[in-house]
């Protein structure tokens, strides 16, 4: 297995991608720590029955010293961090003008200032042991935006501007740092949807379909292996090629501003 010996934290874990992703590393070996608001024992338990260890803490990603706090009770019970995977994230809906500055800041404390909290707090010790894999679930929203969703959009693009500064800083001592762009996933909350709008949603991507949280759950698993070692600083798109139709953009269906694009 090529994670095996390799501890990762993912934070948003008890569900959909997170889940997804927590359940594709230990499946390759990686023993996890998750932070979520959300119960995680579930995951925790089917990453055990896996044959690896795992525990789960209740964190909000956005307050620095609850992660600081985290992640030492991390190292203290599996040991140091390997893996880091900024997945958690909030998405609400409203035209610009109606967004409120606090509804804003909540966006941005969760969506990029969440991240920014994870990886400095792990950060200093993969430098010192020269190995580390940091994966940022961005989102298609970062290069094309989404309708009434500019809060969303720009934390998004915002991590992709944190993840270009890491690898300039960080590549020579041996870390990856990558963000991954997904389009329209199936996690529980996206399946949930009317089935017309699902519809709609597979019909703008060239592949027809909505994606799987496992795939994104494998190609995270893949960039934390040493398999992928020069693969830095990229943005990877997940989304069926939806990136390439501009209807998804720019279409003014209220129905469709609905639809979350990563979770």
């Amino acid at each position: 297995m090529r994670l095996e010996g390799k501890i990762a934290v993912v934070s948003g874990a008890a569900r959909g991608i997170g889940r997804a992703i927590a359940m594709a590393l230990a499946s390759d070996g990686a023993d996890l720590a998750i932070f979520d608001l959300i119960d995680a024992a579930d995951t925790t338990a089917a990453i055990r029955a896996l044959g690896r260890r795992a525990t789960w803490a209740k964190v909000d990603i956005g307050d620095a010293d609850q992660v600081q706090t985290g992640i030492a009770a991390i190292v203290g019970e599996l040991g140091p961090v390997d893996i880091l995977v900024n997945n958690a994230s909030i998405q609400k809906i409203a035209p610009l003008e109606k967004i409120t500055p606090a509804a804003w800041a909540e966006e941005i404390t969760v969506n990029l200032n969440g991240a920014f909290h994870m990886v400095r707090a792990v950060i200093g010790g993969m430098a010192e042991r020269q190995w580390g894999r940091i994966v940022n679930i961005s989102s298609i929203a970062a290069s094309g935006g989404l309708y009434n969703q500019s809060a969303y959009s720009a934390s998004k693009a915002g991590l992709i501007g944190l993840t270009h500064n890491i690898t300039l800083e960080y590549a020579r001592k041996g870390i990856t740092c990558n963000a991954i762009l997904p389009g329209t996933i199936g996690s529980e909350a996206v399946m949930n949807m009317p089935e017309r709008i699902l519809n709609h949603l597979a019909a703008m991507a060239p592949a027809k379909r909505i994606g799987r949280p496992d795939e994104v759950g494998r190609l995270v698993a893949f960039l934390c292996s040493d398999e992928a070692g020069y693969i830095n600083g990229a943005e990877i798109n997940i989304d069926g090629g939806a990136r390439l139709n501009t209807a998804i953009a720019t279409t003014g269906i209220k129905e469709l501003s609905a639809a979350p694009a990563a979770r």
